[in-house]
């Protein structure tokens, strides 16, 4: 028995489509298809007693069995067991935890390479360590246990120099909004909160009024033509951490800034088809686009499946912390691109124009980013077919990565394989990376809550 309920388990959890079974008794289906079965029987040429006993018996086999998978099994998306997912993930983290190496400064958990076991471990300075503690302190929220808390705060606090010294790029948000914004919202922890409030301020030094928006990169980057300026399309994620710092007691300019920066970039970062550049350099003093290019991507003018989650995750953001419409209406244009150009199964290859598709790698990050993106957009589109159509594929892209195709189980620590970091470079290609264990666990905290009726602010009991 035991050994059924763990098969049955493991279909729930690793299976891309959901089963709803309904018991129906053998008796039932066989007064429900007795009729077909005398008419079959009439119809042939009067067998003889041996053989109509063999032919009925067939029969109710054959109509048995029928009825079983036709009626028995309701193929439904969207039943993602939640619970069951993020406890799959606590499990993983406990098993990452055993390879932190101590007394190294390198002890942040980034990536592991395809085929490997082994993290590649970075120091606070990288611009993916916010996401370590992002997920110990998601842990914490999901599983209520103290441990996670606690290891989220150490781990956070290591981040905390980022605050205090020079921007050295955009990504601040990712870093500390992601540990200490996760961290301050889950305990209220004032001191918390000030490091928030300096990192923002920090941040908002990287605005340049002429352009409109914030320099990404302010360094040497191969084709960006420094020292103009350059804005990429993941900058939008961290204008979260500028919208909050607006709302709780920095300066009202930040919110001005991080407004600016969105509009800026939608007027300028995206095609007619309304797929995105992942780079934009401007004239530093007049403001004036120079070119869009990649820097990631297989080609300027292709869509980078990252590059795009980035900008629907971004504008629903902006949607829901300003309320503009402009920014819902452009959310979904994002989004629909995105969606309209997806495989089967909804985990996009690396970059959609890739010549080498079927057979180039997908990017499992990107699938991560979107469907925690559209289970938000799905409560903030008026047009109910619409937010019902962004909440089925969310669901759906949640099944497919926690398929035994998508999921790291016993190959290594991470929650998710199949990611792809830089493939130009030939780095992190189908991988297992960070911020794509993040994003799902946050897509499954999110779905958690819609499953019992709260709201996405709402905290989970």
């Amino acid at each position: 028995m035991k050994e059924e309920k763990s098969k049955k388990d493991n279909l729930e959890e690793e299976s891309p489509l959901s089963f709803r079974t309904e018991i129906v008794s053998s008796e039932k289906i066989k007064e429900h298809w007795q009729k077909i079965a005398d008419r079959i029987n009439g119809a042939s040429d009067a067998p003889s007693k041996g053989s109509k006993k063999s032919f009925m018996s067939m029969t109710y086999k054959y109509i048995f069995f029928t009825a079983v998978v036709v009626l028995g099994c309701k193929i439904s998306y969207g039943q993602v067991n939640s619970r069951k997912s993020i406890a799959y993930c606590a499990s993983q983290i406990s098993k990452t935890l055993d390879q932190l190496p101590a007394g190294s400064v390198k002890n942040i958990p980034r990536s592991i390479l395809s085929g490997q076991q082994n993290w590649q471990f970075i120091n606070y300075q990288d611009w993916c360590s916010g996401f370590w503690p992002g997920i110990l302190w998601y842990a914490y929220e999901g599983t209520k246990n103290t441990k996670f808390k606690a290891l989220a705060d150490e781990a956070s606090r290591a981040l905390k120099p980022l605050s205090l010294h020079k921007a050295e790029d955009h990504d601040l948000g990712f870093q500390i909004f992601n540990s200490y914004g996760n961290g301050y919202r889950l305990t209220g922890n004032h001191e918390y909160k000030e490091v928030l409030l300096a990192t923002a301020d920090t941040l908002a030094t990287l605005f340049n009024p002429r352009v409109g928006t914030i320099l990404s990169w302010p360094r040497t980057v191969p084709n960006m033509e420094w020292p103009q300026h350059n804005t990429i399309i993941d900058n939008m994620i961290n204008l979260e951490l500028l919208f909050w710092a607006s709302k709780n007691g920095g300066s009202k300019n930040l919110y001005e800034i991080a407004v600016s920066h969105a509009k800026v970039t939608l007027k300028n970062h995206f095609r007619p088809d309304y797929t995105s550049y992942h780079v934009v350099v401007y004239d530093r003093e007049t403001g004036r686009k120079i070119k869009g290019v990649t820097h990631q991507g297989y080609a300027d003018n292709s869509m980078w499946a990252r590059g795009q989650s980035w900008a629907i995750y971004g504008y629903t953001m902006c949607y829901r912390e300003t309320g503009d419409p402009e920014f819902l209406d452009f959310a979904q244009k994002v989004t629909d691109v995105y969606l309209d150009r997806l495989p089967a199964d909804l985990i996009p290859y690396w970059d959609f124009n890739d010549p080498a598709i079927p057979k180039a790698p997908r990017d499992a990050s990107a699938a991560a980013v979107v469907s925690s993106a559209l289970l938000e957009l799905s409560t903030l589109v008026k047009d109910k077919k619409k937010a019902a159509n962004y909440r089925e594929k969310a669901e759906k892209m949640i099944r497919s990565l926690s398929s035994s195709s998508y999921r790291s189980g016993e190959k290594n620590s991470a929650f998710l394989l199949h990611s792809t970091g830089h493939k130009p470079k030939g780095s992190e290609v189908d991988a297992s990376i960070i911020y794509a264990d993040y994003y799902y666990l946050e897509a499954l905290l999110r779905l958690q809550r819609l499953q019992k009726g709260l709201g996405l602010a709402e905290a989970l009991e």
